[in-house]
Parts: structure tokens; C-alpha cells; sequence
């Protein structure tokens, strides 16, 4: 009879610490969603791949990418657009989503965990501590997860595509000359970012694991960002799990 009602204990235990660890997992993933590629664009085809009003009435949207055709980039901060746009010669920031994206990589979350980075100072830097802190969070690295950077940065070069229609022949340098491009130095800016160590050339470029936008506090300036260079701190939020 004693040993009868062990087994049932045990097994019970089994259960129940098999269900932590489900819900342990699952909370731990993140849902990173991407269409288009940057390998199909470099290619020549910068078609359209997805109209931004599908997402129109998701909450709390975070994405990046470029506008149809390479005229523009797009950048969705908890679901208010600031995209940006070359319009002679000027840059314009639209709250739209009447457009559409020849890539475009996009994730809902809901609520943030705000962690402050000391020890960063160049991009590198800040590639490899996000990694860090992102494992230590406990986020699966194996999968794409956004980040948000918030705070005073250094020094930000950026770009706003304008792509010359007709012209096949495509690299980034050309991409950063085509439109708008410029350097800001310590100003207040919000960062989203996607981080994976498996999607280069998809939606982050082959030398690194982020692909980054950027817009200012007063949401006058919007766009890619080329390198960053860091103060002594910055704000790094990851999505809570």
C-alpha cells in the first residue's frame, strides 16, 4: 500500500515539474515574424512583399525594414509609425500605414524589461553584450528576438534610402548614398533592433547579428543605422518574459 501511494506521489511530482518546464519554454520564447530578404533585394528584386495596413490593428507592433521599391525606410515603435522618406532633397517622417515593404521583419510585445548597459562602446561592443544578457535573461538565442536601446547615444550615422529607379546594380554603400544620409551626435534616441545569429543576409546584413533603426526624441529624424557609438550608459530593454 506504502509503495502504491509513492508511485502515485512520484508520479504527480514528474507531472507537475514537466509542466514548469513546459511553460518554462514556452514563456521564454519570442515571436519574430519576417518577409522579404536583404539577399533578394542586393539581387535587384525590391518589389513589394507585404502592405503595412494588414498589421494596421496589431498592438504593440515593433519593425523595421524598407519601403517598396527602396523608397524609404519603415519603423514601428509600439504600433505608432515614424517612417521616413527623402522628398526633395528633405527628410519627412509619415505616421501611415497606407504602404508597402519589400522587407519588413516585425514583432508584438507587450511589455519590456529595462536593463542599463555600463561596458559598451562601439557597436561591437553592444552586440556582444546584448548576446550576454539576453542568454542570462533567459531568452532562447537560437531564435530572432527584438530590443529596444533608449538613451543618449555618442554618435549615430544613419541613412534613408531613395533608390534611383532602373538602376540593378545594388550594394550598401550605394544604398547609403542614394537617398539621405548624416550623422547625429549626442542626441536622445530610440533604438529598435532585431538581433539572430541566423539570418544573415535575411534581415540582418552578413557582418553582424542586429539589424538596427533609430528615431530622435522629437521624432524630427528616422531611419538605418550605419554604427553607433555609445556614452557611458544606455538603457537596453529586452521583452519580458
Amino acid at each position: 500500500m506504502e509503495k502504491s501511494i509513492y508511485i502515485i506521489v512520484l508520479g504527480i511530482m514528474v507531472i507537475a515539474f514537466s509542466s514548469c518546464g513546459d511553460r518554462g519554454e514556452k514563456s521564454a520564447s519570442v515571436v519574430v515574424k519576417h518577409v522579404g530578404a536583404l539577399k533578394t533585394i542586393m539581387s535587384g528584386n525590391i518589389k513589394p512583399v507585404i502592405s503595412l495596413d494588414t498589421l494596421s490593428k496589431k498592438r504593440h507592433l515593433y519593425a523595421l525594414g524598407a519601403v517598396d521599391n527602396l523608397k524609404g525606410e519603415i519603423q514601428i515603435f509600439d504600433s505608432k509609425p515614424s517612417n521616413s522618406f527623402v522628398v526633395d532633397s528633405s527628410l519627412q517622417i509619415k505616421d501611415s500605414y497606407n504602404l508597402k515593404a519589400s522587407l519588413l521583419v516585425y514583432a508584438e510585445i507587450e511589455e519590456w524589461e529595462a536593463i542599463h548597459i555600463e561596458d559598451s562602446k562601439t557597436k561591437n561592443d553592444l552586440e556582444t553584450q546584448i548576446f550576454k544578457i539576453a542568454k542570462r535573461q533567459g531568452i532562447d538565442i537560437e531564435k530572432p528576438f527584438p530590443f529596444l536601446l533608449e538613451g543618449a547615444i555618442a554618435s549615430l550615422d544613419w541613412h534613408v534610402i531613395n533608390w534611383k529607379d532602373g538602376d540593378t546594380i545594388h550594394n550598401h554603400k550605394k544604398h547609403k548614398e542614394s537617398g539621405l544620409n548624416g550623422t547625429l551626435k549626442d542626441r536622445q534616441v530610440l533604438i529598435l533592433g532585431f538581433y539572430s545569429t541566423k539570418h544573415k543576409a535575411i534581415f540582418t546584413p552578413h557582418s553582424t547579428n542586429m539589424h538596427m533603426h533609430f528615431k530622435t526624441d522629437d521624432n524630427a529624424r528616422a531611419g538605418h543605422i550605419d554604427d553607433l557609438s555609445l556614452n557611458q550608459t544606455i538603457t537596453l530593454k529586452l521583452p519580458k518574459l
